[in-house]
């Protein structure tokens, strides 16, 4: 069974910033893609960024230019940077990793961001 791992959420003041790390029981360069996703209450989650088996990413437009998603194959580990933080980034962040048709998720890492 695949397991993730996130790690890396907490409290910071708007402006700030945090690391996320997701951490896969395997390689990484054996999914399609790996993405963050994010879900506050009372909203449905949403897909903050991707790194697909080539590299390539994709970003929300509420993020792009704040957050980098980045892997570290050896380690097996996804991270994902997010700068300049504001109270709309406030959520649970899970990671995902997919494989065919086949989708894992993480138990997810809480993000408050406060004024």
């Amino acid at each position: 069974q695949v397991q993730l791992v996130e790690s890396g959420g907490g409290l910071v003041q708007a402006g700030g910033s945090l690391r996320l790390s997701c951490t896969i029981s395997e390689n990484t360069g054996s999914f399609n893609a790996i993405g963050w996703y994010r879900q506050a209450p009372g909203k449905q989650r949403e897909l903050v960024a991707s790194i697909s088996v080539d590299d390539t990413t994709n970003y929300a437009a509420s993020v792009k230019g704040r957050f980098t998603i980045s892997r570290d194959t050896f380690k097996r580990t996804v991270f994902l940077q997010m700068n300049s933080l504001n109270a709309e980034d406030t959520a649970v962040y899970l990671c995902n990793a997919r494989r065919g048709y086949r989708s894992y998720w993480g138990q997810g890492t809480q993000v408050t961001v406060t004024s």
